[in-house]
């Protein structure tokens, strides 16, 4: 078993511990990304956006980890997390500077991944998470932000 896989278990279960306490939502959020943005040295910027449940055609900034961002609403279809939530998928970008419909949160990021969550087939958040290395993000990062988005779904 790998470094890596061996640390994403282990923050799997430290996830579900955060989930089962007894704080409100955004609390339990907010440990989520200092959980990961902490462990996990290649996820410098973790944030969740929600979607606004009014218009549900935009993202609105929530819990994070990380520098101060502009980028608190952002249309679905604009930048990555807009095209994540506008596709429902999960969007892998090892290289942002190759995006043209890109939104930079600051000239250090090199690379993102955005995972929506979604509650009972609809997308009501996302995992967004930057990176300062070029190309970070493996097939295990995929799988194991698909597994934290899919269990913070329980939280919406």
């Amino acid at each position: 078993m790998t470094e890596t896989r061996t640390l994403f278990e282990l923050l799997i279960k430290k996830t579900n511990q955060v989930l089962k306490n007894k704080s409100e939502k955004d609390e339990k959020l907010k440990s989520v990304c200092l959980l990961l943005k902490e462990n996990v040295p290649h996820y410098n910027w973790v944030g969740f956006y929600q979607v606004d449940m009014k218009s549900r055609n935009e993202l609105v900034l929530g819990p994070y980890e990380g520098e101060p961002t502009e980028h608190v609403r952002i249309p679905f279809g604009k930048g990555i997390c807009g095209q994540a939530a506008k596709t429902k998928t999960t969007f892998l970008v090892q290289d942002v500077s190759k995006e043209t419909n890109y939104l930079s949160c600051g000239s250090n990021v090199k690379s993102e991944i955005v995972v929506p969550i979604f509650k009972n087939g609809q997308i009501v958040a996302e995992l967004d998470i930057d990176s300062h290395a070029l190309s970070p993000f493996t097939k295990e990062d995929k799988t194991f932000l698909n597994a934290i988005a899919k269990m913070v779904s329980e939280l919406f």
